[in-house]
């Protein structure tokens, strides 16, 4: 087939696209912007477009399918063309669905440890030797693409709630139609999309209410919310709570067993949890699995160390409120009785809001000094107002944390952190660009 990829330069866009051309397809693409890691896979696929920027002399009527990143407008003018022309058009979560249509499908979801569980779940069957496609949103060791299609029997992919793209408004996850799902949590996100928490559960209700006759659903029996949701679901389903795994630190027990791991913290004792049920489901007795967990290094950006001598630096991709409390619990957990100073950017859209910020409070109440980084330009390029640091302090409920605004003052909490024994960097950003390193 002839694919032509409208905003190529996406995590999993670019990744699909050099799946697909190395499956033998016609792939071209583009985008606006293209940088750092898409960029350089996509010059070494061939696959980099000749000009960045939307050109509807690119789409010909002997295209067979253009694929739609969630970054492209619905006023594209390759999307209009494509249109125009009758061409088949596809978000890459559809077209994942198509293509896995006769596989044992198993989707992770939820707003918190996807990549993570997906990950330790792709690590499990890779070891027991297990054929099988994925969908991930992080890179991992072993794995050189985020995407692989072929004709194993079995996909794992990481669900994601946020829209398919400008012309299908749907939550990705709800094309996937799994037999065995998770959904590690419900905590609000995406509020430029789901502007309450109500909202944002019920993108999950309808997740639940996409699932195919008999699958199976592990869920967090510790979250509120997914409790609700579970008494909910159809009686065909069959419905796992987990609570995690006992253990602290590195060590995880299980029926008087203990094993020594490389992930730390009760997120990832719970994300090992929902994934030891999920291979249960495919046959692999707990033992197997948790010994298997042991050579685990976790997804990219998870838990990262970047420093060991003192201060021991971690790195994580954490950004959102539940995610920014539980690696800061993990970390605290793992290092007792030791100094902790944790620097938190806002970059998401979410985080970005006044109305949201509030759902910080608290986050910082385990570690010893704190600040929260704010980059001005973007804001600028969100077109939404800076926030204060009266704003931030109140709302993170921390009248003590520094607020910084540009790389200069980054780098002198960093020079000021030297003296702790543990730091912690959160951001789905780049820290204003400053090479921590």
């Amino acid at each position: 087939m002839r694919i032509h990829f409208i905003a190529i330069g996406g995590s999993i866009m670019h990744n699909l696209a050099i799946a697909l051309h190395r499956n033998g397809h016609t792939v071209t693409g583009s985008d606006d912007v293209i940088y750092g890691i898409s960029q350089r896979k996509l010059t070494q696929a061939g696959l980099l477009p000749d000009q960045l920027g939307w050109d509807q002399s690119r789409i010909t009527d002997n295209i067979d399918l253009i694929i739609l990143g969630m970054h492209a407008k619905a006023d594209n003018p390759e999307l209009i063309k494509g249109k125009e022309l009758g061409i088949e058009i596809q978000s890459f979560p559809e077209y994942i669905a198509n293509k896995s249509a006769d596989k044992i499908r198993i989707v992770v979801a939820g707003s918190h440890g996807k990549t993570t569980t997906t990950s330790m779940l792709m690590h499990i069957l890779r070891a027991e030797g297990i054929d099988f496609d994925y969908l991930v949103g992080a890179q991992l060791d072993g794995f050189d693409l985020m995407v692989k299609l072929s004709d194993a029997p079995y996909i794992v992919i990481e669900g994601d709630e946020y829209l398919s793209s400008a012309i299908d408004r749907r939550p990705k996850f709800v094309h996937y139609r799994p037999q065995i799902a998770i959904v590690t949590g419900t905590a609000w996100d995406h509020a430029n999309v789901f502007p309450t928490q109500a909202i944002y559960t019920d993108q999950f209700r309808e997740f639940l209410s996409s699932l195919a006759e008999d699958s199976t659903v592990c869920y967090d029996a510790t979250d509120p919310n997914l409790i609700d949701l579970a008494a909910t679901v159809d009686d065909s389903l069959i419905v796992k709570g987990y609570l995690g795994l006992r253990g602290s630190g590195t060590e995880v027990c299980h029926k008087s067993v203990s094993y020594e791991m490389q992930v730390f913290g009760e997120h990832n004792r719970k994300n090992m949890h929902a994934a030891m049920l999920v291979a249960e489901e495919l046959g692999i007795d707990n033992h197997t699995t948790l010994t298997h967990m042991q050579s685990f290094k976790g997804a990219a950006m998870r838990q990262q160390v970047i420093k060991t001598e003192s201060p021991r630096i971690y790195r994580d991709f954490g950004h959102a409120p539940s995610k920014v409390r539980a690696t800061i619990d993990a970390v605290r957990e793992n290092h007792p009785g030791q100094s902790i100073g944790v620097i938190v950017e806002l970059h998401s859209y979410s985080s970005m809001l006044a109305d949201f910020i509030p759902q910080y409070a608290g986050v910082f109440q385990s570690v010893d000094v704190a600040a929260v980084c704010v980059d001005k330009h973007a804001f600028e390029i969100k077109q939404m107002p800076v926030l204060t640091e009266s704003q931030i302090q109140q709302a993170f409920d921390c009248s003590e944390c520094q607020v910084i605004y540009d790389q200069e003052s980054l780098m002198t909490q960093l020079e000021a952190y030297q003296s702790l024994d543990v730091v912690l960097l959160l951001s789905s950003g780049n820290l204003m660009g400053v090479d921590v390193v």
